[in-house]
């Protein structure tokens, strides 16, 4: 295996393939630094390959790939392999004081045993479902449930308008929306958000990158009312639906579903050949606190994947067990006691 980093302004992209995911594309990685992701790039093998390390207080750093690296093999023991030598080889590239890397490979979850220390958790969803957008507009809607299809004709019917904002509006009306709408979600639900700048900070990078990607802000109104919007990623041949946000009012008008069908319809326009809906819960578990995430992404169709999530390889054993408590005990504050705070 040969490695070798290389600068942003270094990599030519006629001689290495772009990479599949958005997560792995320099514009994200640009987008991560302002919130404390450092990038490294490297040319592994004539592949691309980003690198986000981020300085954690009193232990070192820590390094993450995000649907990386790609494999071609099934095999998990080459794939198991092709980590190994990957972290022996760029390690000496990172910070010295790197103590784990993590990956969250883009493979499908199969029967095969991974040896390789599975994270205590997953940090981009690894259960997902993408439709496919080469089929007709009507097989598409063929392929929903019947009550899909039938919310997507009543909100037409009700007047549920909906605007598609993009470019520099996705800041300077989009967002706006959308900001209100994920608050009042946030405090339905009780989910942990990102500040307005986050999201505006993603926007303002992407719009930086117009060959390489777009967003697009989705939003729904009725008579004045603002009650639903969605934020959409495009980028290469698939389009993802990554944030969305409705209001306590009018549900009863199905905004989300007009909200979805006007994006898959302007993604299929656009050329992409995929729709992710970019996260789903694991199985169709009606007890699951997010069922009903579930029964809506997976109503429009489309082909359940789930891959093998996050992975962990440390090089510093006893900074990555004190690393790994801190972590369960965040993850317990934001999933469980900030979420009965936040309902009182």
């Amino acid at each position: 295996m040969q490695v070798r980093r290389v600068s942003r302004d270094a990599i030519d992209w006629n001689s290495v393939p772009v990479p599949a995911s958005f997560l792995q594309h320099p514009f994200w990685a640009e987008f991560k630094n302002r919130y404390g992701w450092v990038p490294f790039f490297f040319i592994v093998d004539e592949n691309f390959i980003s690198v986000l390390v981020r300085k954690i207080p009193h232990l070192g750093s820590i390094a993450y790939i995000p649907m990386g690296p790609e494999s071609t093999t099934q095999l998990e023991s080459s794939r198991q392999d092709l980590l190994l030598t990957l972290v022996k080889e760029i390690k000496p590239l990172l910070p010295s004081d790197t103590f784990l890397l993590r990956f969250d490979p883009p493979w499908e979850k199969d029967d095969q045993k991974l040896s390789i220390k599975k994270a205590g958790m997953d940090i981009q969803p690894p259960d997902t479902v993408i439709l496919d957008l080469l089929p007709s507009e009507e097989n598409i809607l063929a392929q929903m449930k019947p009550k899909w299809r039938y919310n997507i004709r009543l909100t037409a019917k009700k007047g549920v308008r909906v605007c598609s904002y993009f470019g520099k509006e996705t800041i300077t009306k989009g967002l706006p929306v959308f900001w209100e709408l994920y608050k009042e979600t946030a405090k339905r639900d009780g989910i942990a958000i990102h500040s307005q700048k986050y999201y505006q900070d993603l926007l303002e990078t992407v719009l930086d990158y117009p060959k390489t990607a777009k967003i697009i802000i989705y939003t729904a109104d009725h008579e004045g009312d603002s009650l639903a919007a969605i934020v959409v990623l495009f980028y290469g041949n698939q389009a993802t639906y990554l944030y969305g946000a409705s209001s306590n009012i009018k549900r009863n008008l199905m905004p989300a579903y007009a909200l979805q069908w006007q994006a898959i319809t302007e993604a299929k326009a656009a050329g992409c050949l995929t729709y992710d809906f970019y996260g789903i819960p694991p199985s169709d578990d009606p007890t699951h606190p997010m069922y009903g995430l579930y029964r809506f992404k997976t109503g429009f169709g489309g082909t359940l994947v789930h891959r093998i999530g996050s992975l962990d390889i440390p090089v510093r054993t006893f900074r990555y067990h004190v690393y790994s408590i801190l972590e369960t005990l965040r993850t317990l504050w934001f999933k469980k006691i900030k979420k009965i705070f936040n309902k009182r």
